[in-house]
């Protein structure tokens, strides 16, 4: 449950491609990010908390070992620290303090604290996405550029510092020119991969804060598990 949700709300989109021309960029070492880097993720950071609300329709691609491919496909509303994702039949709704995560298959509801940044949940949040490059739990740098139909896309690769990581790499693509979010495609090293594809972005766009309340009357049987500390 946990990786699911990891995944269905910070992945982007796996775009279907011509033929590329691509032009490898130099690697720092290992133990250390890049700070040229960091400036493209600090303009990225600050295009997207810029804005006042967001919502867009994502579609989240998930790949397993001997498994088919399976494509989900939801939509994401965000107010500051406040967010809802809904999607394959199960619906996440956060006031900024506390996560619900609603399972109509189960009819069940299961309640968190918001993780704090330095968690290792601290990711289970849209405005966290912006934010992976702070942690200290990754090292980074741009490993590609490449042309895009008219844009130039760059590939950031992070990797994590713990050597046990269940996360083999995390890969970002952004445009080059105006730092918008293209793709984030996770490598387990159990094989699998997940891809989070955001197809539309609404920025600023009116949202009233009754979208980011859960209201226990509106799901009648459900059974709610607590698990606030």
């Amino acid at each position: 449950m946990r990786k699911l949700l990891l995944f269905s709300l910070f992945a982007l989109t796996v775009c279907v491609l011509p033929a590329q021309t691509k032009t490898k960029v130099t690697t720092p070492p290992k133990e250390t990010s890049d700070p040229a880097t960091k400036l493209v993720l600090d303009k990225m950071k600050a295009k997207y908390e810029g804005y006042k609300t967001l919502e867009a329709d994502f579609s989240l691609t998930l790949e397993m070992p001997q498994q088919p491919k399976e494509v989900q496909k939801g939509k994401l509303l965000q107010k500051g620290a406040k967010y809802r994702v809904d999607f394959n039949q199960q619906t996440v709704i956060s006031d900024g303090k506390s996560v619900w995560v609603v399972l109509p298959k189960n009819k069940e509801v299961q309640v968190n604290n918001v993780p704090g940044p330095n968690d290792d949940d601290g990711i289970l949040s849209p405005q966290a996405l912006f934010r992976i490059y702070l942690r200290k739990d990754f090292i980074y740098a741009i490993t590609n550029e490449f042309a895009q139909g008219k844009r130039v896309v760059q590939e950031i690769e992070f990797k994590p510092t713990d050597k046990y990581s269940e996360y083999s790499k995390l890969r970002l693509t952004l445009d080059k020119k105006t730092q918008d979010f293209i793709e984030l495609k996770v490598f387990s090293k159990d094989g699998s991969r997940y891809t989070l594809v955001m197809n539309t972005i609404t920025p600023n766009k009116a949202l009233t804060d009754a979208s980011f309340v859960f209201n226990k009357a509106s799901y009648p049987g459900y059974h709610v598990e607590d698990l606030r500390e």
